[in-house]
């Protein structure tokens, strides 16, 4: 898959426009997040997982990291991602390129919990110098995701 497919797959809800292409590597969290210029935190990384022999991805705030236990309680398996090399193949997308857009059929689409604190956030938009600008309500149609889910660490708070 590529920009322009997500962008085409964005057209079915008027979104295709949203989809940013730059120069710079976007591939990393903080890449992104200089590439678009936000914050890292607003970044919605998207995390390949297999469960069960079946791609999900589960997309997070770019400052958190999953959370085993958390993970476990909630698929009942221990996380096991998907190697670099077989993203393409079994979601669609390369590595730094990875989102919830023109992924393939079988892959489960989850949105966590950490996302739910920002108004706007940045998914990746299939390649690694991409990214689409959403509202989390446009987040949740577009990405037709199964659901909401809690599978992060907790933000630590600030040192004073």
């Amino acid at each position: 898959m590529s920009v322009a497919a997500v962008r085409e797959y964005l057209k079915q809800y008027g979104l295709e426009d949203r989809v940013i292409e730059t120069e710079e590597s976007s591939a990393t969290v903080e890449l992104a997040a200089k590439a678009v210029g936000t914050e890292p935190a607003r970044i919605a990384k998207s995390m390949s997982f297999l469960v069960d022999g079946k791609p999900i991805i589960i997309l997070l705030a770019g400052d958190v990291k999953t959370d085993n236990s958390k993970y476990k309680h909630t698929f009942h398996k221990k996380a096991a991602m998907i190697h670099p090399e077989q993203l393409p193949e079994l979601v669609g997308h390369p590595m730094g390129g990875v989102c919830p857009f023109a992924v393939r059929e079988d892959v489960t689409v989850y949105l966590d919990e950490s996302l739910k604190r920002f108004d706007v956030v940045y998914p990746a938009a299939g390649s690694g110098s991409s990214a689409v600008r959403l509202t989390i309500p446009e987040l949740e149609l577009s990405s037709r995701s199964a659901g909401w889910v809690d599978v992060s660490k907790p933000i630590a708070a600030p040192a004073e």
